[in-house]
């Protein structure tokens, strides 16, 4: 009886075993917390860079699709005064940083307007915008849509037809328009992201001669 009862005394647990187990299974449950807690938050950093990967290749199909479509057609502006086939400027927020004519404008509504549409895109407020007009010529613009956040620059760059890259679109007649468009976007906290689209065929460069004065 005394032997049996001994056994039965030993195989149990004392209070210190009992102490350290929980603190094993304590320490455990830490770990798998705390790696849950960074599984989480590089899921979220994965998706806000997808997000942002994503405006980015939003902002890039418009603009492929916009130049892509250009024309070489003169505009006016709401002012009435008269506007190159393709127009860029750098130097504030009070003007957009590129505007031409495209084509291909749908009209699934049959609406009494034209094919073309005049394309503005600015950089403004930290956003890049697009702003449309229903009219070419003389029309008030309509309200900008907003393409990509946090932009804090916007850098371009224009191949003429001899191959060079330039960095102002400055043509020697108003109806010039440049063979590719180079965009550098830098965006907070992100790295600089280069993008290049090719233009609607434009007529050839036409010797300057003496007296005439491109369109400015």
């Amino acid at each position: 009886m005394r032997g049996g009862q001994g056994r039965g005394e030993q195989g149990g647990f004392t209070l210190i075993e009992l102490l350290v187990a929980l603190m094993i299974f304590a320490l455990l449950a830490a770990a798998g917390v705390l790696l849950l807690g960074n599984s989480v938050s590089a899921q979220g950093q994965i998706k806000t860079r997808l997000d942002d990967l994503a405006a980015v290749q939003r902002a890039g199909g418009a603009m492929a699709a916009d130049l892509g479509q250009a024309v070489p057609r003169i505009s006016r502006t709401e002012a009435g005064t008269l506007a190159p086939a393709f127009w860029s400027h750098r130097e504030d927020e009070a003007v957009p940083v590129m505007q031409f004519v495209r084509g291909g404008w749908d009209n699934l509504g049959d609406m009494p307007r034209p094919s073309l549409q005049k394309v503005e895109y600015w950089v403004r407020q930290g956003r890049l915008e697009r702003r449309t007009y229903a009219q070419v010529d003389g029309a008030a613009g309509d309200e900008p849509a907003a393409l990509l956040d946090h932009v804090d620059d916007v850098a371009l760059r224009f191949r003429d037809a001899q191959g060079e890259w330039r960095e102002e679109w400055t043509p020697t007649q108003p109806d010039l328009m440049p063979r590719a468009v180079e965009m550098t976007v830098t965006r907070t906290g992100e790295p600089p992201v280069t993008l290049r689209f090719l233009v609607g065929p434009g007529p050839d460069e036409k010797p300057v001669v003496e007296g005439e004065a491109a369109i400015g």
